[in-house]
Formats: structure tokens, sequence, C-alpha cells
């Protein structure tokens, strides 16, 4: 629907399930994500909602999301590398969604030890550049996800060598914006790179960026209604 207004914390759980499955949906069939990843939205203080332990694309309007709390174990069938999420929501307030994802050209980018540096408009909200999460393992402890979770501070996201990456946002929403953003600087870094020409290319200053970095004029709903089109729960 145009102009989706997007969700909020005490909503009714059933509304988050929506919005989550949607969000793992518009990854999957973008080209954002593949067999692998999942998404959440925070529920409140102390717990949030994950997505079904399945290809984000194949998830149907009848899977149901999973509770996990902030602290303590993750609940069966919960994929490991959701203890992600619990240590971004803990030293995170402001963040209400999460993407974990896994971006081609993303991926390629941080083989190289390189994240996007802010040249084109997407670029300038994850300016000055991404950090990087320079280990390629999964994270399976608690000890690495909170590590990760540090290495964010900040951030809008955070790369992970050869790894994919996790993306936050305000809402699950915008997350979600944010790795279509994301992939977008990526591939221009890397055809920067490739001209040979890398010195001659626009990189925005702090305060262009700040500038640019803008969330007015539905520009989150817009591209999320773009992401989402044809959704069977649009």
């Amino acid at each position: 629907m145009p102009g989706t207004h997007f969700g909020k914390l005490g909503e009714p759980i059933e509304t988050t399930q929506t919005r989550v499955r949607m969000a793992a949906r518009a990854l999957g069939r973008n080209d954002l994500g593949h067999a692998y990843g999942h998404v959440s939205a925070r529920l409140n203080e102390d717990s949030f909602l994950v997505c079904a332990a399945k290809p984000m694309g194949l998830i149907t309007p009848e899977d149901q999301g999973t509770v996990v709390p902030l602290d303590g174990p993750l609940p069966d069938g919960v994929l490991g590398e959701v203890r992600c999420h619990q240590q971004i929501y803990r030293r995170r307030k402001d963040v209400n969604g999460i993407a974990r994802t896994f971006l081609r050209d993303v991926m390629t980018l941080s083989t190289f030890e390189r994240t996007p540096k802010p040249r084109i408009g997407f670029a300038s909200y994850f300016a000055p550049q991404p950090p990087l999460w320079n280990d390629p393992l999964l994270l399976r402890d608690d000890r690495m996800a909170g590590e990760l979770a540090e290495t964010l501070g900040q951030a809008r996201a955070i790369v992970m060598r050869g790894n994919g990456c996790i993306l936050t946002g305000a809402t699950v929403e915008e997350a979600i914006v944010m790795a279509f953003y994301l992939e977008e600087a990526a591939k221009t870094e890397l055809a920067v790179i490739a001209s040979g020409q890398e010195e001659k290319s626009l990189v925005y200053s702090d305060a262009q960026a700040e500038s640019r970095a803008v969330s007015s004029g539905q520009i989150f709903e817009r591209m999320w209604d773009f992401l989402t089109h044809g959704d069977p729960e649009a």
C-alpha cells in the first residue's frame, strides 16, 4: 500500500508478524538475500520477533516468526546467529529492526577489507563508512555476537568480511531499505576501483553526507513500496 505507515512498539503481534514476513520476502525477492539470513522487529524492551528459519523469499503468509527474549538462551528452532540481534537490541535503544543478509557486492568488496565510501546518495547513510567485522567465521556464541555489536557501535550497518552484513533501522522496514542502499553503494565502490581512477571519484564530506542522509519526503516509504510491490500481504 503506497505511503505505508511503518509499525510501532506495542502494536498487535499479528501486525508485527506480517511486517516481518514482508521484510524477509523483500530481501529474498529483490536479490538482496538467498537461502540464508533473517530479519527481526523489536516487540518491547524485553523481546523481539524473528522470522521463520527458512529461505526468506519462501516465507509464506502462514509462516509464524518466533518471539526471542533479549536476555537468555535462544528458543528452540531459532538460528544461532540470531544472538547478534539480541546483542544489538540490548545496546541500541534506537534500533527496532534488524536484517542479517548476504549482499553480493558488499561481500565482494569486503574480501579486500573494504566497505563503501560515501560516493553516492545511498552511501551517505553509512558515512564515513560502515565498520568492518574482520572475521569470516560464523558467530555462534554470545561473546562473538557481543563483540560484533560493540564494533557496530552507533552505525546503521556492519559488514562481515566475506560473510554478508547486518543492517539496522528505527523499524524493520527501514533496515530493509538500508540493505538496498548498502548494496548500491558497494556496486559503485567496486566500479570506481575497477576504473583505476579512484582518486578522481567523489567522496562526500561529513557535512555533505549528513545533509544528504534524510528521511523526509517519504524516502524510506517509497523504497519500501518498491521492494514490496506484489507481495501477497501488501
